[in-house]
């Protein structure tokens, strides 16, 4: 049981110490024998949502198959000594592999590979060694010795005995691979998807190449997720130190006006306005694609969201947005308005016309580009404007800060008008940017 929680952790399964102990009283109560009843008790114990149903499901039928042992194959009709502990010795090993003994060999290897440590394996890298450290567990050294042994003595019977032995040890050593093949899909899997998503989170979003983008939009998806159960558990919170006189006061009548009771002002969290501004000219489109995807993930945690779209005019996109699948209609957007030479002054009169009038005290302005116009006027009087009426203007800019206000890009001058202007080009970055957005919303 402890290993096969184990298993389900590393399948992102979450299970906590109070699950687990109920996992165990419920095999106390029902026991092992009914393959089904067993399965459907401990799913609904340890799992707790449809994808972790899904998990749960593959694990189990992981963890509880056993394939048939092909390590030994039955022997023909033995020849003296082998297999009576005569030629071989009390080697347990050597004895169940004369004998073809499948059943103790399977018991003898699941038994070194707890020995072992199997469960433990997390790399490739780990595949062959932790093969090997079974089998030394179940006596392969002590094998190899005897072989060596027997065909120093120069007999033909030993001889025939050691090549016999060297043939089930070949088999014994593809069986070792498998056990270890199936303790790295139990146990390292996992790990192996987030090691690769940590590196694709730390890769430049302008050089994401084309088989990478599923696994980005993935990864996407599960960073939005994140966030938002992290910011939408609870909308109000207790401020120590802010006492509610009335309240306190009401509750203590009924102690003759002793205030056993005491009531705390309440803050009610808001949920976040926000107004993304994308540029998807050719040099920033990959970015914009992420940045629209994270945002509508986070549709739990954010009371309403508006996207424009822009490269030389500006468009809103919210509606194509809402009307079709995700990655369809961010692809119909950068078809539709993308890859064109930029014009920020014309997008941000755009902006102006459309939703200059809707912004408030509590809305977050996201502006995701590079800042050049192709020389074109900047409209910085548009862009102080936006500051004044909104909460806050962030400014995401995939360029490095060296390169603000070099050549055609206006940076220099857009971010004087910017609560936060600051370098994105990575998902980590895009995600610790969102958070702390997020984070503004919250009573301090």
């Amino acid at each position: 049981m402890e290993d096969f929680i184990k298993a389900l952790r590393a399948s992102e399964v979450r299970v906590s110490p109070a699950e687990a102990i109920d996992a165990h009283r419920a095999m106390m109560e029902i026991g092992y024998a009914d393959r089904t009843l067993v399965k459907d008790a401990l799913c609904i114990a340890l799992a707790k949502t449809e994808e972790e149903v899904e998990r749960f499901d593959a694990c189990f039928d992981a963890y509880f198959t056993r394939d048939a042992f092909t390590g030994a194959p039955p022997s023909s009709a033995p020849q003296p000594g082998e297999g009576r502990g005569g030629d071989v010795g009390d080697l347990p090993l050597a004895q169940m592999l004369l004998s073809g003994d499948q059943i103790s060999l399977a018991q003898a290897m699941q038994a070194a590979a707890i020995r072992a440590r199997s469960t433990d394996v997390r790399l490739n890298t780990q595949r062959n060694l932790m093969s090997r450290r079974i089998l030394d567990e179940m006596g392969l050294r002590e094998l190899e010795e005897l072989i060596q042994r027997l065909r120093e003595m120069g007999l033909p019977r030993d001889a025939a005995l050691a090549d016999r032995l060297a043939e089930r040890r070949e088999a014994l050593f593809e069986e070792s691979t498998r056990f270890v093949d199936r303790q790295m899909v139990l146990y390292a899997s996992e790990t192996g998807r987030r090691l690769r998503e940590g590196l694709l989170a730390q890769q430049k979003l302008t050089s994401v190449e084309p088989e990478e983008m599923r696994q980005m939009e993935a990864l996407v998806k599960r960073m939005a997720k994140r966030l938002a159960t992290r910011y939408a558990r609870k909308r109000h919170r207790a401020h120590k130190g802010k006492l509610d006189v009335r309240k306190t006061i009401r509750k203590s009548m009924g102690y003759g006006g002793v205030p056993f009771d005491i009531v705390w002002k309440t803050e009610t969290i808001e949920k976040p306005k926000i107004v993304a501004i994308c540029d998807v000219s050719r040099s920033v489109a990959a970015a914009a694609q992420f940045m629209l995807l994270f945002l509508f993930c986070l549709n739990e945690v954010i009371e309403k969201l508006e996207a424009f779209a822009f490269s030389d005019r500006l468009i809103r996109v919210g509606a194509i947005l809402e009307e079709e699948e995700l990655d369809a209609a961010i692809a119909s957007i950068i078809k539709k308005i993308g890859f064109r030479p930029t014009d920020y002054g014309r997008a941000l009169s755009d902006f102006s016309e459309l939703h200059r009038d809707s912004l408030d005290r509590h809305t977050t302005v996201i502006v995701l580009g590079d800042g050049r116009s192709n020389y074109a006027n900047p409209r910085l009087d548009i862009m102080r404007e936006i500051a004044h009426r909104s909460r806050a203007v962030i400014w995401l800019n995939p360029e490095p800060e060296t390169y603000w206000g070099q050549g055609d890009s206006r940076m220099d001058q857009y971010k004087r008008f910017c609560h936060v202007a600051t370098v994105c080009n990575t998902l980590n970055q895009l995600e610790r940017i969102i958070e702390n957005v997020l984070r503004t919303y919250m009573p301090r």
